[in-house]
């Protein structure tokens, strides 16, 4: 069956195409009786609005990009249902592309992939630098997710350094000294990485603790294999940690696979805490304390972010109030975090 056109309403309704134009607009100059009229003919035919149309004809595509590095990690793949959720709320359709972490990739992503078919960019970067961001001239509007890089974009993510803080002063608080963190890197930067380690260094030095060197375990990848093999590299040297700092929940979840391994008890012997609160914490042996950020928030910011800035820059700078380009100020929007702490830190029934 054919799909009903605005000419099948129109004929049905009894009124012009323009009036039927007019109603799915909203207009305001069609009478309540014409406008009822017309509505219940696109209910009886189930008339479907062209939103592809409608799109191009105010010269955009109604797509956006979401860029991140692996969408196989379950942080991204939790966080892409939230954005492809807020999307749909503005009619908007969601482009998902794998960035790998590589830094052409980024950069393809950054410059709108060489074309005009997305609208803009929400983007998880981390091979990117200051200037890649600063450099976007004839860029789509573009928000970052995870560490600010550099004034040159919109931004959001949740405070890591301080998430990280209250982790570690958590296990401090359950009496824990020897504290490893597993992912860490004692490093000068901008990543996320970075920041939830000077979240570590920070509480330990608050709680007197001296820090080591050797308690930072980096990692080649932040998966599941990452975290086993870095903690099993520990226990075989013969260092004895009473707690674990996963700088990410995969990480976290490995590392308890080779705890169990060596016959070391969560939380008895060793307490374990990670950070994204991925659904596979909630069912590991035993469940797992993390940081949870609030996925749905950063979604919600970073989509209705978004969409003010392709706004702004349809309508350019008299009709936004902004400078040139239509653009006003890069924005730094913090989103809220929580610790969840399970069994791996509070033992049986704990969280």
């Amino acid at each position: 069956m054919a799909r009903p056109r605005i000419k099948d309403v129109a004929r049905h309704a009894g009124v012009s195409e323009k009036t039927v134009s007019n109603v799915i607009n909203d207009y305001v100059h069609v009478s309540e009786r014409t406008r009822r009229v017309v509505r219940e003919a696109i209910d009886h035919l189930g008339y479907r609005v062209n939103l592809a149309g409608r799109h191009l004809r105010k010269g955009r595509t109604g797509i956006i990009a979401l860029v991140v590095p692996e969408l196989d990690v379950p942080y991204f793949a939790e966080l892409a249902r939230h954005v492809i959720r807020e999307a749909e709320r503005l009619s908007l359709t969601v482009l998902i592309h794998q960035s790998g972490a590589d830094r052409e990739h980024e950069l393809a992503a950054l410059a709108g992939f060489g074309s005009d078919f997305v609208d803009g960019i929400i983007l998880s970067p981390l091979a990117l630098t200051a200037d890649d961001v600063s450099d976007r001239a004839g860029a789509p509007p573009t928000v970052l997710l995870g560490e600010l890089l550099e004034e040159g974009a919109d931004h959001v993510a949740i405070d890591n350094e301080k998430a990280a803080r209250e982790a570690t002063e958590h296990l401090i608080g359950l009496g824990r000294r020897n504290i490893l963190a597993v992912g860490g890197v004692e490093a000068p930067g901008l990543g996320t990485a970075e920041a939830r380690t000077r979240g570590y260094l920070a509480a330990l030095a608050e709680a007197g603790i001296p820090h080591r060197p050797e308690a930072l375990l980096p990692v080649g990848d932040f998966r599941m294999p990452d975290g086993a093999r870095a903690v099993s590299g520990v226990l075989r040297a013969g260092q004895r940690p009473d707690a674990l700092l996963c700088l990410n929940d995969q990480l976290a979840l490995g590392a308890l696979r080779s705890l169990y391994e060596s016959g070391l008890r969560v939380p008895e012997d060793v307490a374990v805490i990670g950070f994204d609160d991925v659904e596979g914490g909630r069912f590991s042996v035993p469940t797992l304390s993390t940081v949870a950020p609030d996925k749905a928030a950063v979604a919600r910011v970073a989509v209705e972010l978004l969409h003010r800035r392709i706004e702004e820059a349809a309508q350019g700078p008299e009709a936004s109030g902004a400078g040139a380009g239509g653009i006003q100020s890069p924005q730094d929007r913090v989103v809220s975090h929580r610790l969840v702490l399970r069994e791996s830190t509070e033992g049986p029934g704990g969280g």
